[in-house]
């Protein structure tokens, strides 16, 4: 967001699809969004990785038992085992998986752009490697407000009422 954001945020870009894919600076800048306000200290890591239909459905089919592409996977890492001095230098939260072609039909569905719908998909699965659900109303209302609050530091209108 800028360059006096407290915590470093390292973001390791993977690209896996024809389709264009967002910058790495702009991935951290999303990041930065979803962690903004967060007691996290020193440097945090993820990778997103933006792949195609095929590893979408293979990944989502394998860790999920759902045979089809979903627009983001998240996989937390667990770092329970770590002494508390690695974690206070470095914090890996996981990975994040966007299916490219689920994105892009997605976002002209909702009438917006593929960088906004993008934008909203690594906040959503950023709260989902911090720990955060929407398994119940409660849990998918405190998650969207999270989301709401993220995108709107980014001039991103609500994904959550229709456009206008």
């Amino acid at each position: 967001m800028n360059g006096n954001f407290p915590l470093e945020v390292l973001v390791d870009r993977q690209k896996a699809t024809a389709l264009r894919c967002p910058s790495r600076e702009r991935l951290t800048t999303w990041v930065e969004s979803a962690l903004l306000g967060l007691p996290l200290k020193g440097c945090v890591s993820l990778t997103i990785r933006f792949v195609d239909a095929e590893e979408g459905q293979a990944l989502n089919a394998q860790y999920r038992h759902k045979n089809y592409a979903t627009n983001v996977l998240s996989f937390p890492y667990d770092s329970s085992d770590l002494p508390e001095e690695l974690l206070a230098q470095e914090r890996y939260l996981g990975d994040l998986v966007i299916c490219a072609p689920v994105l892009v039909r997605e976002a002209k569905a909702q009438k917006k752009s593929s960088m906004e719908h993008a934008a909203h998909l690594v906040i959503h699965g950023v709260l989902h490697l911090l720990g955060h659900d929407h398994e119940t109303e409660l849990e998918a209302e405190a998650m969207e407000a999270l989301e709401i609050v993220a995108l709107r530091r980014l001039n991103i209108r609500n994904p959550y009422e229709p456009p206008e």
